[in-house]
């Protein structure tokens, strides 16, 4: 099945966040957030393992109270339920992998 980008709505999720639904399957699917610079996504946690890719810029993350630097090119994993959270240093775009699919994010 194909999933063209322009039907992937974006979603204003806070000020500075947009996130858009790529692609989901019945047991993961991939979003795109897009920030702006200086925005934080708190620490908070869910049941869904989360991996991601920064396709461009610069964030710092909190993964289980450790803190990470990621550039370009750069990614990460966070198994389910582990706390972590993100600063964006300057404008960046993530793609993220969940497993299972997120509800809310349908």
């Amino acid at each position: 099945m194909i999933f063209p980008n322009k039907d992937a709505r974006p979603i204003y999720v806070l000020p500075g966040v947009i996130r858009r639904t790529l692609v989901e399957g019945q047991s993961m699917m991939i979003c795109e957030f897009r920030f702006d610079a200086h925005v934080t996504i708190p620490i908070h946690s869910h049941p869904h393992e989360q991996v991601g890719y920064l396709v461009e810029g610069h964030v710092e993350m909190n993964i289980d109270g450790k803190k990470y630097e990621l550039v370009k090119g750069d990614s990460y994993s966070t198994a389910s339920n582990v706390p972590h959270g993100v600063y964006t240093l300057e404008p960046s775009v993530i793609v993220d992998t969940f497993c299972p699919p997120r509800e809310d994010y349908r």
